[in-house]
């Protein structure tokens, strides 16, 4: 259980009021717990005990980003609901780690597999921790995901299968379960194929000898006792085992239903691909004599091949990569947006989430109040986003790191401190940690593939027009008066008469200027509003790079783009 408290939330009427409307989808998903909990009132239940959210985690492999984002997503709809009740019904948040589950498979991102093949089919806390840092495997993985959830502050309570077996916290709904198995069997051999249900049980016994978690089926039954009776496959043994205290565990999808009974799970989310399963568990729960909770099944992120993330293959990006090329709250964004929608999870989606979560916060001081609902950094920030944002996008300080060649956060601030004197990592901390992210973002992951397009002979004119136009601004010109000579050029060499150019009239200016300019200049697509670029980089380092690009410098030794 962490030692943190909620945050405080703003409970000012007209912010109460635009939460019973508003759109947001964790504010939709709040009124359903509402609704749940008006239902609950009006068939007399006991409605002391606080409403409990709880996210699952299998630490079969390392905790990876998805099982962030459910605590996350799950976080905001708690954090909705406070908001919708005035904060006046208690609630809690569980993350539970189903660590005896038996080892399957071997992980393919863990160092010593050997030690680990050795000892399959054990619960993942006897399973001796490859990593040599913990007491078992299992261990192992919950302390990554703890100090993850810690990071990020998050308000809940940490649950172990191992721990709650063990300790009896699951026993009186393991005898339900135990007693009521006939019916539990009719909901789970349909789900099944022809040669697993010949096997299968809804309990696993642990082997009194091996350690295993043991796939087969039950004998007998002994309800009086609480115990079943199966037979081991290999010798020909056979064993009367408790269900209860930690002697046994139930199937995963039992299981689930057995957790939601035992402990009276209000809300929990879950993936697209367990859309069937949750409708499994949720009869099995009310055959142990409970309601299912609520949620919903959020898409699957996908690694740069579309192929689901997975903890045993390692695919995607880690907890640790995006943090070490990004804020916190950026990761946040991304799993606030479009929970239902599949979306890539790879390194190329790090600058715009990072660029987006700060346009956000920018606007949410001035925004009215069921717009502020809406923003992602109300729910990111538990209803109090900070104040300080920064005066400098990141991915105009990626294409600062690009033409400076960087590899410590003191030469951008060189030129952002000319730019703007009255910036410095004491003043702007957010910015100074933005610096060190996009220092470490380019050098890794961009820099490896980057590729310089040669100009053609448009383009060379076109530079060498540029060039000049900026000959004549002294250092300090601004922005806007850069750009206007930027588009001036463009009219003259990339002309498009279907667009119109700042006085109203056709012709305006071709992308192939501003795709040409980022390709032959920055070795990229696209790039940031160049007079923005030059301001800051300066005048006279701008048309170094422009001498280097003419003279064929940058492009050296590199295929064209796009081949």
């Amino acid at each position: 259980m962490t030692d943190q408290t909620l945050p405080p939330l703003d409970l000012a009427p007209d912010l109460v009021a635009a939460a019973q409307v508003s759109k947001a989808w964790p504010f939709e998903e709040a009124r359903k717990i509402v609704e749940r909990l008006e239902r609950k009132r009006k068939a007399g239940a006991d409605l002391s005990r606080p409403v409990l959210f709880e996210t699952g985690y299998g630490p079969s492999g390392l905790p990876h980003i998805g099982t962030f984002g459910e605590v996350a997503r799950t976080t905001m709809v708690r954090t909705a609901f406070r908001l919708i009740t005035e904060d006046r019904v208690a609630t809690r948040l569980l993350s539970f780690s189903d660590d005896m589950d038996g080892m399957r498979k071997v992980p393919e991102n863990v160092p010593n597999r050997d030690l680990l093949a050795q000892n399959l089919g054990k619960p993942l806390t006897r399973v001796p921790d490859p990593f040599g840092t913990h007491e078992s495997f299992g261990h192992h993985n919950n302390a990554r995901l703890r100090a993850f959830l810690d990071h990020f502050g998050f308000d809940y309570e940490f649950a172990s299968a191992s721990d709650y077996y063990a300790r009896g916290v699951l026993d009186e709904k393991l005898l339900v379960m135990l007693e009521r198995y006939d019916a539990v069997m009719e909901i789970m051999l349909p789900t099944l194929r022809e040669e697993r249900r010949r096997t299968y049980s809804p309990f696993l016994p642990v082997h009194p000898e091996t350690g295993v978690v043991m796939q087969v089926p039950v004998d007998e039954r002994n309800l009086s006792a609480g115990t079943i009776v199966w037979t081991d496959p290999d010798t020909g043994k056979r064993y009367e085992t408790p269900v209860t205290g930690g002697g046994a565990k139930a199937q995963w999808k039992p299981d689930w239903a057995l957790r939601w009974a035992a402990l009276g799970v209000d809300y929990e989310m879950s993936g697209k691909d367990h859309i069937d399963n949750v409708k499994t568990s949720s009869k099995i729960c009310r055959v142990l004599g409970a309601e299912p909770p609520d949620g919903f099944n959020y898409e699957l992120f996908l690694d740069e091949k579309g192929e689901k993330i997975s903890k045993s293959k390692g695919n995607g990006i880690t907890i640790e990569e995006w943090l070490d090329y990004a804020s916190p709250e950026s990761l946040s964004l991304y799993m606030f947006q479009k929970p239902k929608t599949a979306k890539r999870l790879h390194f190329d989606v790090i600058p715009r989430a990072v660029d987006e979560y700060f346009s956000f916060l920018d606007a949410f001081p001035q925004q009215a109040v069921d717009l502020r609902l809406g923003n992602p950094v109300w729910h990111i920030h538990s209803g109090r986003p900070p104040q300080e944002g920064t005066p400098v996008a990141f991915s105009m300080l990626l294409n600062l790191v690009n033409v400076s060649d960087a590899d410590d956060k003191t030469v951008l601030w060189a030129y952002l401190t000319r730019y703007q004197p009255d910036l410095s990592p004491e003043t702007h901390p957010t910015l100074d940690a933005l610096i060190g992210h996009a220092v470490r973002y380019y050098n890794d992951v961009v820099k490896p593939g980057k590729v310089y397009r040669e100009p053609d002979a448009t383009m060379v004119q076109a530079l060498d027009a540029l060039d000049q136009a900026l000959a004549a601004m002294p250092q300090g010109t601004g922005a806007d008066t850069i750009q206007t000579a930027v588009f001036d050029i463009g009219r003259r060499f990339y002309p498009d008469p279907t667009k119109k150019g700042p006085d109203g009239n056709p012709p305006g200016v071709s992308l192939d200027w501003f795709r040409g300019l980022y390709q032959v200049l920055l070795g990229q697509d696209q790039g940031p509003r160049f007079g923005s670029f030059v301001a800051i980089y300066g005048i006279a380092e701008t048309r170094e790079r422009i001498f280097k690009a003419l003279q064929g410098e940058l492009a050296c030794g590199q295929k064209p783009a796009g081949t």
